[in-house]
């Protein structure tokens, strides 16, 4: 877990490094920044993407997993939770921009293949060279975000200690019963999802996408691998 604690660190140092130059930036160079970041999320989502053996186990997964996040109603309460930081932070004021800041930081920090191996080898071999890799870019990328969408960046360094933390936690109980070919397309499942922030980020749709609903696809895939063998066996 001590890992986990120092992403927390980067993030928050970073993030209030961000805000402190903001004032310095002018809007249009805030907005290029987050364009900027917008197309760096779609190299590392499709960097990770691309890694997939089996495409429809990506696909069953992103279908199901958005359902239960659906039914579960996770956007509205990771939204509702941004709201409420910044309820007793700014009592009703400050940036507008905070909730999408807190979203969007929770899912850039904490879904991708450096965060899914990075935990599982943390809560498996206890090797944190990976995650104190990811700490080390989630420092830059949060001075960046900070500075473009403000407080609520710092803020999901609490998302990063409950889904990194609880992952790793996790991993520790269950990591060694997990094949690589698991892990590779539970990687493949959040980089897809990481495409789908990037496409918000960048304004694209009519609508934004709800991608915290599509968390709980990362982890079909756990499941997904035994049902298609045991389904394989029944045809022969």
């Amino acid at each position: 877990m001590i890992a986990v604690f120092v992403n927390m660190a980067t993030v928050l140092i970073g993030s209030f490094l961000g805000i402190l130059f903001r004032n310095r930036l002018k809007e249009s160079f805030q907005n290029a920044l987050m364009k900027a970041l917008a197309l760096c999320t779609v190299v590392i989502g499709v960097s990770s993407a691309v890694e997939t053996q089996a495409l429809l186990c990506v696909i069953l997964s992103m279908v199901l997993g958005t359902v239960i996040g659906e039914l579960l109603h996770i956007d509205d309460g990771i939204e509702h939770a941004g709201d409420a930081i910044k309820e007793k932070i700014f009592h009703g004021g400050g940036n507008s921009r905070f909730t999408e800041g807190f979203v969007s930081a929770c899912i850039l920090f904490c879904i991708g293949s450096m965060t899914i191996v990075g935990s599982l080898e943390a809560g498996i071999n206890h090797n944190y060279s990976i995650i104190y890799a990811k700490s080390a870019l989630d420092f830059v990328s949060s001075m960046a975000f900070a500075a473009a969408m403000g407080f609520g960046v710092p803020c999901s360094a609490i998302f990063i200690l409950v889904f990194q933390g609880g992952l790793t936690l996790l991993a520790g109980l269950v990591g060694p019963a997990l094949s690589q070919d698991v892990v590779r397309e539970m990687s493949a499942v959040g980089g897809t999802i990481l495409i789908g922030m990037a496409v918000n980020m960048l304004g694209l749709g009519k609508e934004r996408i709800k991608v915290a609903n599509m968390l709980p696809a990362i982890f079909l895939p756990i499941a997904y691998f035994p049902i298609a063998a045991w389904i394989s066996g029944l045809l022969g």
